[in-house]
């Protein structure tokens, strides 16, 4: 693959020993540190081919993703690890099945290179072409048999569906069976686009998306359902750790209550948060008050936000070192070296 030089990774990490987190993900750790960072870009050229060919804007700031600024990057925030997936802008379906089907396996491939060339630094959240349901349950299939890969990656809503709606079901069965790991990113909905002048949709919308597909798959039951699924989401859950009393409000409903047999926070207990654009005082604060510290992994966002702005934010917080450590490494290693 044009533009990837081994020799970069072997004077960056000499004494990386894993082949992969499916492998050996214990011994994944590099002569700039051991962080495992669930939160990161790739920008495969095409993709912003296809992007603009079919008439969408993708963000100047992932353009400077490339295989030396991702590993750059990684050596200067202290991460060993980094797990990819395909970033939201504006996601893989343009309304043509079969061109997000081709686009989706592309970047898998992709991906899969950047693992190859530099073994033990990447792991892979696949992409799907979704909503095509078919074509993700034939991709997923392809990405964990073939690839090998850690896991799924999603966004929060497709055609403004989110990720508990009835038509999805027969993707989070498939998930459940192989006790999946779901990364979830968010996006601007189409329903709420450019509602504040002056303010970019990703300042509020994407908090606001990933609370929504919260909502949507603690109350619809999904998460309930198919409770082997281990979910995800981005940047520490979005506003959801402050809407707290009005997601337990909700429970109450007896409707809703039905789909929550254990209660709501037990289902927001069970999933996984990660520290992008969050690392501070005010969001990782209220949603340490809310799940455990077992649940909260390290992520930086990159491009969009360079690692070391998230390791500064997190060493500022002071956690105590057996936290940190596990925010850092322990809770990935957990989660994915088992799946």
């Amino acid at each position: 693959m044009k533009g990837l030089s081994r020799a970069r990774f072997l004077a960056g990490a000499a004494t990386l020993t894993a082949a992969g987190l499916n492998g050996s993900l214990a011994g994944a750790q590099g002569a700039a540190g051991n962080r495992i960072d669930v939160h990161r870009h790739p920008n495969p050229p095409f993709f912003t081919d296809a992007v603009q060919a079919a008439g969408r804007a993708t963000s100047p700031t992932l353009r400077r993703s490339t295989a030396q600024t991702l590993l750059a990057d990684m050596d200067a925030a202290g991460v060993a690890t980094g797990i990819l997936s395909i970033a939201p802008d504006p996601a893989i379906f343009f309304g043509d099945v079969e061109a997000a089907r081709r686009l989706a396996r592309a970047c898998n491939e992709y991906m899969a290179e950047l693992r190859r060339t530099y073994p033990g630094r990447y792991g892979i959240f696949a992409a799907l072409p979704m909503p095509d349901v078919e074509g993700s349950l034939r991709e997923i299939a392809y990405a964990f048999d073939q690839l090998k890969v850690e896991g799924i990656g999603l966004f929060t809503s497709y055609d403004r569906r989110y990720l508990g709606d009835a038509s999805f079901d027969p993707l989070w069965a498939e998930l459940n069976r192989r006790k999946a790991v779901v990364f979830t990113h968010p996006l601007a909905n189409d329903c709420c686009q450019n509602l504040v002048p002056g303010v970019p949709p990703a300042i509020i919308e994407f908090g606001t998306d990933t609370t929504r597909t919260i909502a949507s798959l603690v109350f619809s039951g999904t998460a309930s359902r198919y409770p082997e699924v281990r979910v995800i989401f981005s940047h520490a859950g979005g506003t959801m750790p402050f809407l707290i009393e009005r997601f337990n409000e909700q429970a109450r409903l007896p409707a809703s209550a039905a789909m929550v047999p254990n209660g709501v926070e037990y289902v927001l207990k069970k999933f996984y948060y990660d520290t992008a654009q969050a690392s501070n005082p005010e969001a990782m604060g209220a949603l340490l008050r809310l799940v455990p510290s077992t649940q909260v992994l390290f992520g930086t966002d990159f491009p969009y936000r360079k690692g070391t702005d998230n390791v500064a934010g997190l060493a500022a917080l002071n956690f105590d070192p057996p936290l940190a450590a596990a925010i850092d490494r322990g809770n990935a290693l957990r989660l994915l070296g088992r799946s």
